[in-house]
């Protein structure tokens, strides 16, 4: 009896076990919650307009004192924003090519010099001192070649230097005006890296007044031309301009150090170019014959164009014969002469025999390291020779016809005139002569016009 009572309450449909009690009220519970949920979020959307507008209304209350107050400080620095009266300016443009390491300075040889102006470039005198800061600059700013921006458009184009590299621009980068004419000098300033690594390949060196040292109306910002900037080593290969008398040859334009031309001249013992000028003046076709056919026509001018702006100096050379005295100049042009006892002006020249101006100019130049060499003054008058005296300087049977009226004329300073342009030598001074009838024989008698009837045999110079 006791096993089937067990057995009918285990079969009875009517008796649910616990667990199943709970699940069944778990379900529900979650049913509940997720309805509960839905409702919320119904009645959130239906009153999130309301709470935005109440909030929105809330804050625009709140705010409305700081904006009157932002109001009345932003009318008070409104002149700021109006356009600037007052630039700062470089004086004068840069000495190029500039290379990393060395000193910038300007065109002249000098250092930068900062102006501060109105618009019109007038000087101006500000009564506060101004700090200025220097930096560098992209060569393309400003864009589209405009010459007027904005102090975001400077500040947005100012480049720095590169990761793991010093500081771009080195030396016074920062300093102030002070002096009541309103020009800053700059001091030592040098660009540590070159141009070839931004989008331009150029820089720009720019002023522009310190954030914060200056209050007032803007002062627009300065800025140099736009300029390579080349590796230090490269300053070794660099070209002079001007060259100088005693550079090496190499330093002319289309003359490559250790190139094939270099070493052609080099060969030849044209070494400087002082040497190059001379017998470019004496023979310029054995000159072009030493540079071979690998230099064109162009590669020519450009070359001799370049060594003819080289200053002279004020040095002269005294070659001497009997007879006969020639003043030259460094590169071998004769400045005067004396032959017997009449002394010729650089402008009485043509008046002197071609082939013994010739024969002479030649030997002086053969003969170079020998020269008598004076320092030559240039005044209204004799120019004072070493010694106070030209007469110290010549022999004294030369002397007669060197009285005031007949004094060294004053020489102009050196430039390149139309006889020292590939113009053959024996074309140069355009000297006529004059063949007497005993020079058919083959013993030329030269008879130059000479005052006076002064004649002189000699033998032509060899070919």
């Amino acid at each position: 009896m006791s096993l089937k009572r067990f057995r009918d309450e285990n079969h009875c449909p009517d008796k649910v076990q616990p667990s199943q009690k709970r699940v069944k009220i778990r379900l529900a519970s979650v049913i509940s919650l997720v309805m509960m949920e839905n409702s919320i979020k119904t009645i959130g959307k239906a009153l999130e307009p309301l709470v935005r507008r109440v909030v929105q209304e809330e804050v625009e209350r709140g705010l409305r004192p700081s904006a009157r107050s932002l109001t009345r400080s932003s009318s008070l620095q409104l002149p700021a924003q109006e356009p600037s009266t007052l630039e700062l300016r470089f004086s004068n443009s840069l000495s190029l090519p500039i290379f990393t390491g060395t000193k910038i300075l300007d065109q002249d040889g000098a250092p930068l010099h900062i102006l501060l102006t109105d618009m019109r470039g007038v000087p101006v005198v500000f009564p506060n001192t101004i700090k200025i800061e220097l930096v560098v600059l992209d060569g393309d700013f400003p864009s589209g070649g405009r010459n007027d921006w904005t102090s975001k458009e400077f500040n947005q184009s100012i480049v720095r230097a590169r990761e793991g590299k010093r500081p771009l621009l080195a030396g016074d980068i920062s300093t102030k005006i002070t002096r009541s004419d309103g020009i800053l000098t700059v001091g030592e300033l040098e660009l540590t890296d070159n141009s070839s690594w931004i989008r331009s390949r150029r820089f720009r060196i720019g002023a522009r007044i310190s954030p914060g040292s200056c209050r007032g109306p803007r002062i627009r910002e300065a800025m140099t031309e736009a300029f390579i900037v080349k590796d230090h080593r490269g300053e070794l290969y660099k070209k002079h301009h001007p060259p100088n008398l005693n550079d090496e040859v190499w330093r002319l334009e289309k003359i490559g150090k250790d190139g094939a031309f270099h070493k052609k001249l080099t060969t030849a013992k044209i070494n400087t170019v002082q040497d190059f000028l001379k017998l470019s003046v004496i023979d310029q076709s054995t000159l072009r014959k030493i540079l071979g056919t690998g230099m064109s026509d162009k590669m020519w001018e450009a070359t001799i164009k370049h060594a003819r702006k080289c200053e002279m100096g004020n040095k002269n050379y005294i070659y001497r014969e009997q007879d006969f005295c020639i003043v030259l100049d460094p590169i071998c042009q004769v400045e005067r002469a004396i032959v017997g006892d009449q002394f010729y002006s650089k402008k009485d020249l043509p008046n002197i025999n071609r082939v013994l101006m010739e024969k002479l100019v030649r030997q002086a130049h053969s003969n170079w390291g020998s020269l008598e060499e004076i320092e030559v003054m240039f005044m209204n008058e004799t120019p004072q020779l070493p010694g106070g005296q030209i007469e110290e300087h010549l022999p004294d049977h030369q002397i007669a016809r060197l009285s005031s009226n007949a004094a060294f004329d004053r020489v102009d300073d050196w430039h390149a005139g139309p006889e020292f342009t590939g113009v053959p030598f024996e074309r140069q001074y355009s000297i006529g002569y004059n063949i007497t009838e005993a020079s058919l024989n083959g013993n030329p008698t030269l008879k130059p016009p000479f005052p006076g009837g002064w004649q002189k045999q000699f033998e032509p110079p060899d070919e």
